[in-house]
C-alpha cells in the first residue's frame, strides 16, 4: 500500500517498519491521527501497525496531546530504553564521545584529546575504553548497544567502513574500522566522513526545515559536507565535497606543499596547521589551531591578517559550490569558525560577491549553532541503519 509522507513525497507502507521510520524522523513523535493524515492509511491500518510495533517493544506512548472533546490522543515515539547508540566524532586532535538512547538523544558526552596520526589501533582502543566508561556511567553493558558510529577526518568508503588514502591519517588506509569493535559489540558499525556527520547533525538537530545545505569545517584541516534534498550527498565513492584539496595554483606557481602531497591546495593555504606554520615562520610560535585563535583574540596583527586572508580564500572555494549546488544555507563549524567577526565576515563578503545573484538570493551564511553536530549526525546514521524499515519488518515477521 502506498501513502504520502510529509512534503508530498511517496512513502512506501507495506509494513510497520515504514510507520516506525516516519514516527522516528518526526520530532516529538506522532499521534495516530497525524499518521493517518501523513500516510493516507485508514485508522484500522495505522492501529494495526502501531500495535505491532508496541508489542515488539519498538514503540511507546511518549505523551498525550489534547484531541478535542474526547480523551487526549497518545503520541508515539521509538522506545527510548530499547538500547544504546555509541558514537565518536573524531577529528585530528580530539574526539567527541557520546552515548545516546534509541532515539538519538544524548545521555552522556565527553571531549577527549587524541592524535589521529598515532594510527588506527591506538586511537580506536582509546575510543573503545571511553565507550566502556560511558556505558558504566549509565549502568549499561555492551550487550545493549544497538549500533556504533565513528566519524574520521578523511575520505571514507562508507559501504566498506574504511578510510581511503587519507592525507593526515597515517596508517589508516583501508583499515577495517568496524572489525575493531566487532568482538566486544554484536552490532553494526557505521563509518562516516566527519563533515558528512556534521551537516546531517546540524540538519536533524537545529535546522530540520533546511534540506539543501553545505557544512564547512574550518579547523586543523578544511572539509565540506553536502546535504541535498534532505539527504547526504557522498558522490559515487564518498569523495564529494572535499574542497580542502582543491588546487588554487595558477600557471607555473605550485603554491605551498599540502599534507596530501600535492601543492597549492586550499588547506595548504588556510588550514589551521598552515596558519600555525605561517605564524611560526614569522616569529610567533604556534603549533595548533588553538594557538592561532589565541593569537587573533590577543590582537596579533599578523594572525588577524592571515585569518582574514584565509576567510577570503575559503570564500572563493565555497562560492564555486554555491554556483554549482545553489544551497539555501552554509554553516561554518570547527575551531576557526569561532572567529566569526574575522574569518566568516571575510568569507561571506567573497561568497556573495563571487557567486551568481540567483544562487545567493535566498542564501544564508551562518556559524554552526551546536558544537556537537557530528554526534547528532552519527546517532541519526546509526538509527537509520538499526531501524531500517525492511529490517524492522523482517524482525516482526
Amino acid at each position: 500500500m502506498d501513502g504520502t509522507a510529509r512534503g508530498g513525497a511517496p512513502w512506501l507502507l507495506d509494513g510497520p517498519g515504514a510507520v516506525l521510520d516516519l514516527i522516528r524522523q518526526t520530532p516529538g513523535g506522532m499521534t495516530k491521527l497525524e499518521l493517518m493524515r501523513a500516510t493516507g492509511l485508514s485508522r484500522t491500518a495505522v492501529t494495526q501497525r502501531v500495535d505491532a510495533l508496541i508489542e515488539a517493544g519498538l514503540l511507546e506512548s511518549a505523551s498525550s496531546t489534547p484531541g478535542g472533546r474526547g480523551r487526549p490522543a497518545d503520541r508515539f515515539e521509538v522506545t527510548r530504553s530499547r538500547g544504546v547508540i555509541l558514537v565518536a566524532d573524531t577529528g585530528a586532535t580530539a574526539a567527541r564521545i557520546a552515548a545516546c538512547d534509541a532515539t538519538g538523544a544524548v545521555l552522556t558526552e565527553e571531549l577527549i584529546d587524541l592524535d589521529i596520526t598515532a594510527g588506527p589501533l591506538p586511537v580506536l582502543r582509546l575510543i573503545d575504553r571511553t565507550f566502556l566508561q560511558h556505558l558504566k556511567n549509565i549502568r549499561k553493558t555492551p550487550s545493549v548497544v544497538l549500533g556504533i558510529g565513528i566519524s574520521v577526518p578523511g575520505p571514507v568508503d562508507h559501504a566498506a567502513g574504511r578510510v581511503v588514502s587519507p592525507p593526515i591519517m597515517t596508517g589508516w588506509h583501508n583499515f577495517d574500522i568496524p572489525a575493531a569493535f566487532r568482538e566486544r559489540y554484536r552490532c553494526p558499525v557505521v563509518v562516516e566522513k566527519d563533515t558528512n556527520a556534521m551537516v546531517l547533525g546540524e540538519h536533524v538537530r537545529v535546522l530540520p526545515e533546511v534540506r539543501d545545505m553545505v557544512f564547512v569545517k574550518v579547523g586543523t584541516g578544511i572539509g565540506t559536507g553536502l546535504l541535498i534534498r534532505g539527504a547526504l550527498y557522498r558522490g559515487v565513492d564518498g569523495a564529494a565535497g572535499d574542497i580542502g584539496h582543491v588546487s588554487l595554483s595558477r600557471g607555473d606557481e605550485e603554491g605551498p606543499l599540502c599534507r596530501c602531497g600535492n601543492y597549492g591546495c586550499v588547506e595548504a593555504y588556510v588550514g589551521g596547521w598552515a596558519l600555525a606554520r605561517d605564524l611560526t615562520e614569522a616569529g610567533y610560535p604556534a603549533t595548533t589551531v588553538a594557538d592561532v585563535v589565541a593569537a587573533v583574540r590577543g590582537g596579533n596583527r599578523l594572525a588577524l591578517k592571515l585569518v582574514r586572508e584565509a576567510g577570503r580564500t575559503i570564500g572563493t572555494a565555497v562560492s564555486d559550490i554555491v554556483n554549482m549546488l545553489n544551497p539555501s544555507l552554509i554553516a561554518f563549524g570547527g575551531q576557526l569558525a569561532a572567529l566569526d567577526d574575522v574569518l566568516l565576515a571575510a568569507a561571506r563578503e567573497v561568497i556573495y560577491r563571487r557567486s551568481l545573484p540567483l544562487a545567493t538570493r535566498n542564501l544564508r551564511i551562518v556559524p554552526s549553532r551546536i558544537e556537537d553536530a557530528g554526534v547528532h549526525g552519527l546517532a541519526r546514521l546509526v538509527a537509520d541503519l538499526v531501524f531500517d524499515p525492511a529490517e524492522v519488518d523482517r524482525m516482526l515477521r
